[in-house]
């Protein structure tokens, strides 16, 4: 079993910051206690993206946190990640898996129980379901109900992470549900100071287990 914790999974995005406030924002959610670190980049080029991974790395690396990049095998190889994350629409788990071997870790999307399933059985080590909210970083938002959530976790003996527009304030509807952890990204990238929006996300989600 790989060891690695999804407590506080944050989900990064740099639009709108310069890259050396993207980096310290970064730090700063890790000094707050993100537990894994996924790197998201729409917009970049190839060489981009892999330029600003091993940036990222060289700092999660610091913090013993598992980096995970969005989508894109090849950026993973590049710079050594400690696992990717895919959607329904990327590459399908048991094809990255037979390329990137058991060593790394491989998250995957899921919105129905059947998804879920079927991630597993194709080598998933973790899941991503939502959106519980709607949230301003995607322009397409499948909203995901905390009954299916729940089924969700009940239906597959890996971690299962709640995502999409979770912050302190609305997180109480998780409660019971038996999620491993939250995922976050604005309520923390966009945070004035996301070291303390970290720490006090992490603590909502705790109080609730």
């Amino acid at each position: 079993m790989k060891n690695f914790d999804t407590t506080l999974y944050f989900i990064t995005d740099s639009t709108g910051f310069s890259e050396e406030e993207f980096l310290c924002r970064t730090e700063q959610a890790l000094k707050g206690g993100v537990t894994l670190l996924q790197l998201r980049e729409k917009n970049k080029t190839t060489r981009e993206y892999i330029a600003l991974a091993q940036k990222v790395h060289e700092i999660t690396k610091k913090y013993n946190v598992p980096l995970i990049i969005d989508d894109r095998i090849d950026v993973v190889m590049a710079v050594d990640a400690e696992g990717v994350h895919l959607g329904q629409s990327d590459m399908p788990v048991d094809i990255a898996r037979r390329i990137l071997g058991e060593g790394k870790i491989i998250g995957a999307t899921a919105k129905t129980v059947p998804q879920a399933l079927q991630a597993y059985k194709n080598g998933a080590d973790n899941l991503g379901v939502g959106a519980i909210y709607p949230t301003t970083t995607k322009v397409k938002t499948v909203l995901t109900s905390v009954d299916t959530l729940k089924d969700i976790v009940k239906a597959v003996p890996i971690p299962v992470n709640a995502i999409g527009g979770l912050n302190k304030n609305n997180m109480s509807v998780l409660e019971d549900s038996g999620i491993a952890g939250v995922c976050v990204v604005s309520a923390i990238m966009k945070a004035d100071n996301p070291q303390k929006a970290a720490e006090e996300i992490k603590q909502c989600f705790l109080n609730l287990k």
